[in-house]
């Protein structure tokens, strides 16, 4: 979004608040744990991928003020703004479950998690650790970004332990918080079959509430009978965080829901009371399915409207909802999920989609982090809908 707005702007109109030195390609940290992928690759200088024409502050913003246009920094200052962007992800709050952030601190431990760079390399170290007993997976009681991230290091590290000749010694478990596999009936009905032959034990509606590391134990309630609760032996465990908007966000009621959200408008992506602020991503209230992808379709939206409410037009641009989840199975293969706001498939290639493929796997694991830094983020990815367009007639030519 920086990139589209100093483009069209010119230089020093739009400034990032962003206090970190690195830029992670996210989707990767899946392919990390797997050991398919290392930890240098997934990331770049923030130098290097800010838009030269974009004024970068290495601050962190703490307060906003959408009363007075305004937003306070880290570094005590205040930044007066025409039109604000909120795009500041999500939270991982592995301190939610007590004991979690010890066992993630224990050296050669038996935890780990995708989706932080301090953990991400633990996972793959559990995979070649582990001989036999419980290999323990988990999905919170929250919003998370990639909710098909927690069940891919599932297939993965089963994978991994069959070409290791070591599945027979260990038991796989994926214990979600959720009431289904996966959101999309119809990519859900793809997933079960999979999970059932390679005799991987899903338990849903079980969320995990604590950890002692001290005796390899993982706690878990049970969501539908509060009060039911399981303690679980695990050899190895990986463990998808609760997340949240940032607190910084979350405090301030007058931009967001009850859920800490940026409480906007799902089709333009604006809020639904203060006209001159967007969001994009996975801090906003839009009920997509929080991706990569999702932010990818929500840009080329975000730009138009926010060009427009600044020559203070209508705001004629509008987002379906479109997320894409490429479901890794393994170290060869991959289900492309791709829906809406209604969780209808809304897919891009002429084939079936809810089929394992090697051709999703390779644009997963190799066309896609090119895609992202050379497309996404200086300005020109937009999402697959025209591509989707343009294929749609030989979709129309199977039928």
């Amino acid at each position: 979004m920086a990139a589209k707005l100093s483009s069209k702007l010119g230089s020093n109109k739009v400034i990032v608040l962003e206090p970190a030195d690195k830029h992670y390609y996210q989707p990767m940290f899946t392919l990390i744990g797997g050991g398919m992928k290392r930890l240098e690759q997934s990331y770049k200088l923030m130098a290097d991928v800010l838009p030269k024409k974009a004024k970068w502050l290495r601050e962190k913003a703490v307060e906003f003020d959408p009363d007075s246009n305004t937003v306070k920094t880290s570094g005590g200052n205040t930044i007066k703004y025409d039109m604000l962007l909120i795009a500041t992800g999500l939270q991982l709050n592995y301190n939610k479950i007590p004991g979690l952030v010890d066992a993630l601190s224990v050296p050669n431990g038996k935890v780990g998690s995708i989706y932080s760079p301090l953990y991400v390399d633990r996972v793959y170290d559990c995979l070649r650790n582990i001989n036999d007993g419980n290999a323990i997976f988990t999905f919170p009681s929250s919003p998370v970004k990639c909710p098909g991230a927690p069940q891919k290091i599932v297939y993965i590290s089963e994978h991994y332990f069959r070409k290791m000749g070591k599945r027979n010694n260990i038991n796989v478990t994926y214990n979600t918080a959720l009431p289904v596999l996966f959101g999309v009936k119809h990519y859900a009905d793809a997933l079960w079959p999979i999970v059932k032959q390679r005799n991987i034990t899903v338990n849903t509606r079980r969320n995990l509430i604590e950890v002692k590391a001290a005796q390899d134990i993982a706690i878990f309630e049970n969501l539908d009978k509060p009060g039911e609760r399981f303690e679980e032996k695990y050899s190895m465990l990986h463990v998808c965080p609760p997340m949240s908007a940032p607190d910084e966000l979350a405090k301030c009621t007058k931009l967001v829901n009850e859920a800490g959200f940026v409480d906007v408008d799902k089709s333009t992506m604006q809020h639904l009371k203060y006209k001159n602020v967007f969001a994009i991503g996975d801090c906003s209230a839009s009920p997509n399915s929080k991706t990569a992808a999702s932010a990818a379709a929500q840009s080329p939206v975000v730009y138009r409207n926010m060009i427009a409410a600044l020559k203070g037009k209508s705001l004629k641009s509008s987002y379906d909802g479109y997320a894409s989840c490429p479901l890794v199975t393994g170290y060869n293969t991959c289900i492309l999920a791709e829906f809406d706001y209604s969780l209808t498939p809304l897919e891009t290639f002429p084939v079936a989609q809810n089929k394992e493929r090697y051709s999703m796997f390779f644009m997963k694991k190799d066309l896609m982090p090119i895609l992202y830094w050379k497309m996404m983020l200086p300005g020109y990815w937009n999402g697959p809908a025209l591509m989707r367009n343009m294929l749609s007639i030989f979709k129309s030519k199977q039928k």
